[in-house]
């Protein structure tokens, strides 16, 4: 019966390839890889969407592994229903559609937000590499990595909407590696803008925007 149940409402190949594709070609948007460092951000990025989408519509590979557990510890929830994959509001009680669920609501705010980083960044340092000067204006006066921070951002919303095992062992693994490239990108700065680059650091925090403290740094025409 189980068994039938995760045959009947997994196994959406189709979802997971269009599901995929779209944040995806989403995400490319704002980010429009260039350099070999954003193609390896972006494409760490899209290995984490493929791996979610394919638990979320294909083969709910947690829910088998966790399933003896999840059904001793919640005997009144059927596990292999679609709609259990929400995780957090099944086990918190939310009796409704998960898809109306507070959890669910955080994790758009957090994706939302995630590309509307993402937004923001891209036009600033298009313009910035174009003319061969430091992005410190926009968004880039509030934090040095904003491209990172968005994918960071977007990530964790979705491991709040949808956690899967595979996902939470990647979250950090990503994470690292966007820390050890944002500290390369900041390397190669310092070398090619010397002190320009070193007085925009001290007042410009890395990923967590100081909204109380704008960067008094400005493109220098």
């Amino acid at each position: 019966m189980k068994g039938e149940m995760a045959y009947s409402e997994y196994g959406l190949w189709f979802l997971v390839i269009l599901n995929s594709a779209i944040f995806i070609i989403f995400a490319f948007s704002f980010a429009k890889p260039s350099k070999s460092k954003d193609w390896t951000s972006f494409g760490a990025f899209s290995a984490f969407v493929i791996a979610l989408f394919t638990e979320m519509y294909g083969f709910p590979l947690s829910i088998y592994f966790l399933s003896p557990w999840l059904e001793s510890q919640f005997p009144n929830i059927n596990w292999f229903a679609h709609d259990s994959g929400h995780f957090w509001e099944m086990i918190f009680g939310w009796k409704d559609n998960p898809h109306f669920g507070p959890f669910h609501f955080i994790s758009l705010a957090f994706i939302f937000l995630g590309f509307s980083v993402l937004s923001s960044a891209w036009p600033v340092l298009h313009g910035a590499l174009r003319s061969g000067k430091l992005a410190t204006t926009g968004i880039y006066a509030r934090m040095r990595h904003p491209q990172y921070a968005g994918f960071v951002l977007i990530m964790f919303g979705f491991l709040v909407q949808w956690p899967t095992i595979l996902t939470l062992v990647m979250f950090p693994v990503l994470v690292f590696m966007y820390v050890r490239l944002a500290l390369r990108e900041e390397k190669n700065a310092e070398a090619e803008f010397g002190e320009e680059y070193r007085a925009y650091a001290v007042n410009t925090p890395r990923f967590w925007p100081r909204w109380g403290k704008l960067a008094t740094l400005r493109k220098q025409s």
